[in-house]
């Protein structure tokens, strides 16, 4: 059974709607013990990285989230959350991954702030990325994103690279929304579901 971790940000139904799709066992919750006996565990995520931050602080799930031993996979601000810290409400985050997260910066190139739409990835390794080739389009709706670090396993540039993807031991993190970014997003939530 999958755990999708429920802390009042965004995306839930889409992530769900997306695990429907493919077959997948699932339950939404935010209970700590829920979360521990899960095979696997989703952290999703659209707003603001300091309220969610707040959000998982209010339930314990800050302490609760670093300490799973299965896979985890943070989607969008759920990716950010597992990086060091976040510029976007000065917020400091849960340390898995070794990056800070910072306001995109395309406007200097002409490119519009949020990063709303279809773009490439690129510089794929890992298992997560297994059977998604190089340049393939995913879905993004996003004005931060994590630097490119030693836990990067995809990049994308818009106005500048960043991690599009991000992998250490069991975290691993999508700056996309695979939950929206067709056949790929679909490889990679099975690819996450593999046991």
């Amino acid at each position: 059974m999958t755990a999708i971790v429920d802390y009042d940000t965004g995306n839930l139904r889409s992530v769900a709607d997306a695990m429907r799709r493919i077959g997948a066992e699932f339950t939404i919750t935010a209970y700590p013990a829920l979360l521990r006996g899960a095979d696997r565990v989703l952290l999703p995520g659209v707003g603001e990285a300091s309220s969610a931050m707040a959000k998982l602080r209010e339930r314990g799930l800050d302490l609760v989230i670093p300490t799973l031993t299965q896979p985890v996979l943070g989607i969008c601000i759920g990716m950010q959350l597992l990086c060091l810290d976040s510029e976007e409400g000065d917020a400091r985050c849960l340390g898995i991954f070794p990056a800070h997260v910072r306001r995109l910066k395309p406007a200097e190139n002409g490119l519009k702030i949020p990063h709303v739409g279809w773009n490439t990835v690129g510089g794929l390794r890992g298992t997560l990325l297994e059977g998604i080739d190089e340049e393939t389009y995913v879905y993004y709706v996003h004005s931060y994103a994590a630097e490119v670090c030693e836990a990067t396993i995809a990049r994308t540039d818009y106005g500048g690279e960043f991690s599009a993807a991000l992998g250490r031991g069991n975290f691993f993190g999508t700056q996309f929304h695979p939950e929206k970014s067709g056949s790929a997003g679909e490889r990679i939530l099975r690819n996450f579901l593999k046991p």
